[in-house]
This record gives structure tokens, C-alpha cells and sequence, in this order.
């Protein structure tokens, strides 16, 4: 499984630091929805699904957390750390977010409007959504 972590531009001076991020160039989709997490309770994990078609950006703009992938193959965890940092979430990827710190905020950036249809929240169904996307994917010979 490969992860893609974007590093954006910071711009800073003796005032302090911004981020800009905008669509198709620092964000590879359209933009359709932004929401954020905070004030997380200590052993809390949130997530617990995957996705259909809609693709993220997860950014903790303050404080840290950790992000568990899952591809039905291959498990992976990744640190988010830095405000200027932004982790990836294709479709057909298991997320699940936890070990926010106390002052974490977790930003997501998504492709596409809510959609309750979108969602997968039942891991066996995961499963066989993937395996049905890589036989389909192999039988017409799409090299991902």
C-alpha cells in the first residue's frame, strides 16, 4: 500500500505562519465539503468505515493523531503531526483516526458533498467490495 502525504508551503514571518491550499493544485480534486474534529475524548477511534467513491485530504492542523489505512490487503499507520502536512484517503481505503492529543484538530478535506450511500461501515462488506473491485479491475487488465 502506498501512502501519499502532501507537504504544503508554508509562508511565515515574525507574525506567524499560513497555509493556502486550493483544488487541482495543492488538493488533487475538486473541493465539495470541509469539516473538522476536536475537543476528541482520550481512547476514543473514530472512522470505522471506508468509502465508495469519495476521495480525502486529512490535515491536523493542531495537535496530533493517528490515521490506521486499511486497503482489505495491507494495514498501514500514519502519524499526523505538522499543520502543514496532508495525508491522502483514496476510495476503497478503511480509515480509522485515534490517539488524538488533547488539543488535537483534525481537518478533512473531501471530494464530494455527504452521501450516506457512499459510505461502507461494515468491515465484511469492506472486504467484499474490494476483492469485487480488484477481480473487476483485473479482469479488464487495469494495471493500478
Amino acid at each position: 500500500m502506498q501512502v501519499i502525504k502532501y507537504v504544503f508551503q508554508p509562508h511565515g514571518d515574525e507574525r506567524g505562519q499560513l497555509v493556502a491550499l486550493e483544488e487541482f493544485k495543492d488538493i488533487p480534486f475538486k473541493i465539495k465539503r470541509v469539516y473538522y474534529m476536536y475537543d476528541t475524548a482520550e481512547g476514543v477511534i473514530r472512522g470505522y468505515h471506508a468509502h465508495k467513491s469519495l476521495e480525502q485530504i486529512l490535515v491536523c492542523i493542531h495537535g496530533s493523531c493517528k490515521i490506521r489505512l486499511d486497503n482489505g490487503v495491507e494495514k498501514k499507520i500514519v502519524p499526523l503531526e505538522k499543520p502543514y502536512e496532508g495525508l491522502y484517503v483514496a476510495n476503497n481505503m478503511w480509515r480509522e483516526m485515534y490517539d488524538f492529543s488533547v488539543d488535537a484538530v483534525l481537518m478533512v478535506l473531501a471530494s464530494e458533498i455527504y452521501d450516506e450511500t457512499d459510505y461502507i461501515r461494515n468491515y465484511d462488506e469492506f472486504l467484499k467490495f474490494t476483492k469485487n473491485f480488484s477481480d473487476t479491475v483485473a479482469a479488464q487488465g487495469i494495471i493500478l
